[in-house]
């Protein structure tokens, strides 16, 4: 069987490639495409080339169905929609990496379940009390999907910044009455985030961003003896803080990546999508076929300002 796939070359360079998919073996299920978002670290595999120190996968929050499934598989059968894979059309899957959704009317493009399932890692290793003081630097995709969980939250208080005004008026349609813009002036976000921080600064402090900038205003904002919590990933080879400051500050600098998970997310990511708790719909703002994806990434990486989430439709072609 012919499969359609995503290929980033040395350059950053978006093609589509066609590849020869076999039957399932044991213990394996074959997932036919329906869509699969783009992540931030597609977008920085296409912009930076080689001089990224690790590509991004041919896409890692692929939504399919179950095309076919091999000898010895229980618990799935052709038909269900699954959270597994990629961009590609068709692709063999360990049937213990494919996971059956509930049933739903949202389509394929609103149940993106892995960057959810990463901010419920990121909820969990920032530890939250009630009556705690958070501040939310940046409202990107995944921090809006933070903003959606942080607003339900019992907090004393709850800031969101970013230097785009129309993310944060989406931040405030998820219940963040306080958000505040970024100047673009050194000296007037420096004033600014003095006067936010006050005598008393924020608990802890979800960075999003994965920029040195973001890493600088969780510092400048963080409570003495509070959390920086690091949620965004700073693609370079090196980043910079004030070992001073953090020392005497006596903040705990947390890494919630992936890798620092304290469960199995997945299952709460699903039901947070099935609940309605994370809402997806206002976060899309591009869908396009695997054919327009190496147009839609040059709109992204030129700064496209309507851009906050992209996916890529992956269903196989009809003839």
């Amino acid at each position: 069987m012919k499969s359609r796939n995503i290929h980033y070359s040395d350059d950053g360079a978006i093609s589509v490639v066609e590849t020869e998919v076999g039957d399932p073996g044991p213990g394996e299920v074959q997932v036919r495409g329906g869509a699969c978002g783009i992540c931030a670290w597609d977008i920085a595999t296409c912009k930076l080339g080689k001089k990224i120190r690790l590509f991004a996968p041919p896409g890692h929050e692929g939504i399919g169905y179950v095309h076919k499934t091999g000898p010895g598989v229980a618990g799935l059968r052709e038909g269900d929609r699954v959270f597994s894979g990629g961009f590609q059309n068709y692709a063999n899957h360990p049937a213990i990496h494919v996971h059956k959704l509930p049933d739903s009317p949202l389509p394929d493009e609103h149940w993106l379940v892995e960057p959810v399932a990463c901010v419920v890692t990121g909820m969990d290793t920032a530890r939250l009390r009630a009556g705690d003081r958070v501040a939310l630097v940046g409202c990107g995709f995944m921090g809006l999907l933070f903003a959606q969980l942080l607003a339900r939250s019992p907090l004393a208080r709850l800031l969101a910044l970013d230097i785009e005004t129309s993310r944060l008026e989406l931040a405030r349609g998820f219940g963040i009455a306080d958000t505040r813009a970024l100047p673009a002036a050194p000296a007037d976000a420096a004033a600014l985030l003095r006067e936010l921080k006050g005598d008393e600064g924020f608990d802890v402090v979800i960075d999003t961003t994965g920029t040195q900038g973001g890493l600088d205003t969780a510092a400048a904002l963080v409570a003495t003896g509070g959390q920086i919590n690091l949620f965004g990933w700073l693609k370079g080879d090196r980043a910079n803080f004030d070992p001073s400051l953090w020392h005497l500050n006596g903040c705990t600098i947390v890494n919630s990546s992936p890798s620092a998970r304290v469960r199995d997310p997945l299952p709460a990511a699903m039901r947070l999508i099935s609940t309605g708790l994370v809402k997806l719909a206002p976060l899309v703002s591009h869908i396009v076929s695997m054919d327009d994806y190496a147009g839609l990434m040059k709109k992204i990486l030129a700064g496209d300002k309507t851009y906050i989430k992209g996916v890529v439709r992956t269903a196989p072609q009809t003839v």
